[in-house]
């Protein structure tokens, strides 16, 4: 038996008006941990989608051996009966089903014709223990976190005897211990025999976690790089991004030289209780401000409120019960809706750009006016033209990757889709933006220039706050930044004079 389960040779898919993919040549050895980098955009879900038939035989170019015989999938239902599970970055559950449902949703264990809910349990029961979860399989899906909805997808693919996993961005949307957690659970999966593919852009945990990395730029294979654990050197992060983007960073973070002006916005005992459970505070007497040119950071684990307290701040757009004021340039303003807020000059890039931040059915175009038709409006119209001239400004200056404005924007890239998102609120020309986790799941790459389009608009005079889970991120791009912890903020640091573990100790402190 080879030692080789999968082999794919020249691959090239296309579709209109791009070459997503051309020529690209991957080979995963039985049993391994093989990751698959590359920037936003370089063919890596593309490829993996033609692995698991979600682009049929026929739609592409190019051959795949599967252990040994050539395959041909139609559906993903053919590459599951081969034993071929892919786990796409957005979650396929359905929220209010239970555990036990969806582990078996398309593959139920029924009797007679009927399904037998007591076998759909125990079995879920056996499979949630495998995968380390200890949940009840009748808990609704609505119910538990993302990094445990996660851990249910993989018990649905070892429902379906799966022999090769692909992973497409498993921790992108997880806190440290969750991806700690998860990490682990692929390592014991290669113990056992089940080969994983992994798409990341985590690259610590790629250098951490696999045997091969195969470097995709463009839609092109660049190269495969073998790991080896008592090496670490030797494949190393920049090695990694060279490969990814094609050139050395010298830097994950532009310079900047800092023109810090007066206090724009001033936040004053801003509490806010959950819109559920009332009772529940989730920002308690929180206090922060920001100035024109300055880039100020919200760190906190994950359930510390920061999200909470950015959109109870963008015209309560969460939350119930909110206390507190706050004050545009030393005067008291009223934000209690979205309308103004945006009136304001405060403006909120959520960090579920997909769900909240664009209109993915919409193209390019209309995403980037949608914050700001007023300005484009004569007599009640839209000025198209004027709409499409701006849209193609922003698509050129911010380097968006697409042939015209007319493209639709859900199937961009999630760098360019961030890109589309950071265009929509500078045409609406605010004062204050808030950033909530604006380089999740995106590269390298990506992650530097969306750095250069904060210290520009920094530069400009806007006054930046930023959300971010990643503490070197914080401390790379920031001039000060507050820490979050159970709602409360518990200290303020100046990037200057701060380091991870300080901050951290301030993110996990209970008062």
């Amino acid at each position: 038996m080879s030692d080789l389960i999968l082999e794919m040779v020249d691959i090239s898919k296309t579709f209109p008006g791009v070459k997503a993919l051309q020529h690209v040549n991957l080979s995963v050895q039985r049993g391994e941990v093989h990751a698959i980098c590359g920037e936003n955009g370089a063919g890596k879900s593309t490829l993996m989608k033609v692995l698991s038939g979600v682009y049929p035989h026929g739609s592409f170019d190019g051959s795949i051996v599967y252990d040994g015989k050539p395959a041909a999938y139609s559906s993903i239902r053919d590459s599951e009966k081969a034993g071929i599970v892919i786990i796409h970055q957005e979650l396929a559950l359905s929220p209010f089903l239970s555990i036990a449902e969806n582990i078996f949703l398309g593959n139920e264990r029924s009797r007679a014709g009927l399904i037998d809910w007591n076998a759909t349990n125990v079995e879920a029961a056996k499979l949630l223990r495998r995968v380390g979860l200890a949940e009840n399989p009748a808990t609704k899906i609505t119910d538990i976190g993302v990094g445990k909805q996660q851990l249910v997808e993989i018990a649905k693919a070892l429902s379906k005897d799966v022999r090769l996993l692909i992973l497409d961005e498993p921790t992108a949307a997880l806190n440290d211990e969750d991806s700690a957690h998860l990490l682990d659970l692929i390592r014991g999966l290669r113990e056992h025999g089940i080969t994983c593919i992994i798409i990341s852009h985590k690259l610590n945990e790629i250098r951490s976690i696999a045997d091969n990395v195969t470097i995709l730029r463009d839609g092109r294979t660049i190269e495969t790089l073998t790991v080896h654990p008592e090496d670490s050197d030797e494949v190393s992060e920049e090695r990694i991004i060279k490969g990814m983007v094609g050139r050395d960073l010298q830097s994950r973070y532009p310079d900047r030289m800092p023109e810090i002006g007066d206090e724009v916005l001033r936040i004053e005992d801003w509490t806010v209780h959950h819109p559920l459970e009332h009772s529940r505070v989730v920002v308690d007497h929180a206090s922060l401000n920001v100035r024109a040119g300055e880039v100020v950071g919200i760190a906190g684990l994950m359930g510390a409120g920061r999200t909470e307290l950015a959109m109870s701040v963008f015209g309560r757009s969460y939350g119930h019960n909110i206390s507190g004021r706050i004050f545009k340039r030393g005067e008291e303003i009223q934000v209690r809706t979205v309308q103004q807020a945006i009136k304001h000059g405060i403006a909120y890039a959520t960090e579920d750009r997909k769900r909240y931040g664009l209109n993915l059915i919409e193209n390019i175009k209309r995403n980037i006016s949608a914050s700001a038709l007023g300005k484009l409006a004569q007599w009640g119209w839209v000025d198209s033209n004027a709409e499409r001239l701006i849209a193609d400004d922003y698509r050129k200056s911010m380097r968006i990757k697409a042939p015209n404005v007319a493209a639709i924007t859900g199937k961009l890239s999630g760098g360019n889709q961030q890109k589309v998102v950071l265009s929509k609120w500078m045409f609406a020309d605010p004062d204050v933006l808030i950033l909530d986790e604006p380089t999740r799941g995106i590269d390298v790459g990506a992650k530097y220039e969306i750095y250069t389009i904060i210290n520009r608009l920094a530069g400009e005079g806007k006054a930046i706050i930023v959300i971010s889970s990643e503490l070197p991120e914080l401390l790379g791009i920031c001039d000060r930044i507050y820490a979050l912890s159970a709602g409360r903020i518990t200290g303020e640091v100046t990037s200057e004079s701060a380091d991870p573990e300080q901050l951290m100790q301030y993110m996990t402190k209970e008062s």
